[in-house]
């Protein structure tokens, strides 16, 4: 079995050693490619915890802190955020269970709304409405955009010929956005008929909404939002 990672490259490149555990052969097409911004140190007075949504924002949350400053609780969309989080030097850190929604309802069992404010650390895009959902919560939220992903111009000439030699037998879809930039590439690389052959699995309902404007051969979805549960498609 062949399968396309979509990933941005430090991601996709763990993915594919998880999948040559399990015999599957994978290759990594970035369709993001991640920019860190140059910011000034964080401003943290009146803040309690940090939220990220991504392992980026994580990353890119341990070139921001400010020298000196105490390291505030983590808390994490999910299980890969967290492990980034922990590799960037913070030690309190909670994970979700990978959805903006499940992240907000963990935040609000472990914090006190009175006990200050909490930051987001994100790119500048977001996928859902963390602040939102916090302020419902009662709390006060503000977001910092600390990355940005950029959407990549081309398929590789890797991708491009395994997709046209119909060499693929999957492609793992992991947020709309994604999915969007992979169905642009392929319309505009004439490849939509090389799906066809392809299953398309997908981390949630919207990803596989996204996707739905493909042929591929079955357009399957995780039972819960996670990497494992996506991976769990391959058995």
């Amino acid at each position: 079995m062949k399968v396309l990672i979509t990933r941005p490259a430090e991601e996709g490149a763990a993915l594919a050693t998880v999948l040559a555990a399990r015999g599957i052969e994978a290759l990594v097409e970035p369709l993001l490619s991640i920019q860190m911004l140059a910011t000034p140190p964080l401003e943290l007075a009146g803040v309690q915890a940090i939220a990220v949504t991504s392992a980026n924002g994580a990353r890119a949350l341990g070139r921001a802190w400010p020298a000196g400053a105490p390291r505030l609780p983590i808390f994490a969309v999910g299980p890969a955020s967290a492990t980034a989080a922990r590799a960037a030097g913070f030690t309190s850190v909670e994970a979700g269970t990978e959805d903006v929604a499940g992240l907000a309802k963990l935040i609000g069992a472990w914090l006190d709304p009175s006990a200050g404010s909490v930051l987001h650390v994100a790119g500048t895009t977001l996928a859902g409405d963390l602040a939102g959902l916090l302020a419902a919560a009662g709390f006060a939220a503000r977001r910092d955009a600390l990355y940005q992903a950029n959407a990549a111009s081309a398929l590789s000439l890797e991708a491009h010929d395994a997709l046209a030699q119909r060499e693929l037998d999957a492609v793992l879809l992991f947020s709309p956005r994604t999915t969007a930039i992979l169905v642009a590439l392929l319309k505009a690389e004439g490849l939509t008929n090389a799906c066809a052959g392809i299953d398309a699995l997908c981390l949630s309902a919207r990803v596989a909404e996204a996707a739905s404007v493909l042929p591929f051969r079955r357009r399957r979805v995780a039972q819960v939002p996670t990497e494992s549960a996506l991976l769990a498609l391959l058995d």
